[in-house]
């Protein structure tokens, strides 16, 4: 595996586990942003590793994931977790303080998608 692709998916494992020890310690606006993140450098270290090239800036995991050809189930995970991005971190992104909009039940749902998808990379790139 190519360095960078390594780099890409050794934060992207390190993001998965912090985001579970958000969802433990009930921090869980970041347990929801951890989870976007490790499902975003997982998919740009299977990208450097498929397309052979360094991915875009963007944070969009939709527009990696078609670029990827990623199965239909995560498409719409990509769609679900994308804006995570954004509204975890800025109130006015997310009309008020964002630790207010989370609680276990959504950030454990947020969490088990992004497992998934990471799992599916994690399985893909060997």
């Amino acid at each position: 595996m190519r360095k960078e692709a390594e780099n890409w998916f050794k934060q992207a494992t390190a993001d998965l586990k912090t985001a579970r020890d958000c969802l433990r310690t009930e921090n869980y606006y970041a347990c929801a942003f951890f989870s976007q993140q490790s499902v975003e450098k997982a998919l740009k270290a299977l990208f450097l590793i498929e397309k052979q090239e360094t991915p875009s800036k963007s944070h969009n995991l939709l527009d990696l994931s078609l670029e990827l050809n990623i199965p239909e189930e995560f498409l719409t995970v990509a769609r679900e977790l994308t804006p995570e991005f954004i509204i975890t971190r800025y109130p006015d992104a997310a009309g008020g303080a964002p630790v207010e909009l989370y609680d276990n039940s959504t950030a454990k749902d947020i969490l088990e998608k992004a497992e998934r998808f990471f799992a599916w990379i994690q399985e893909k790139i060997g």
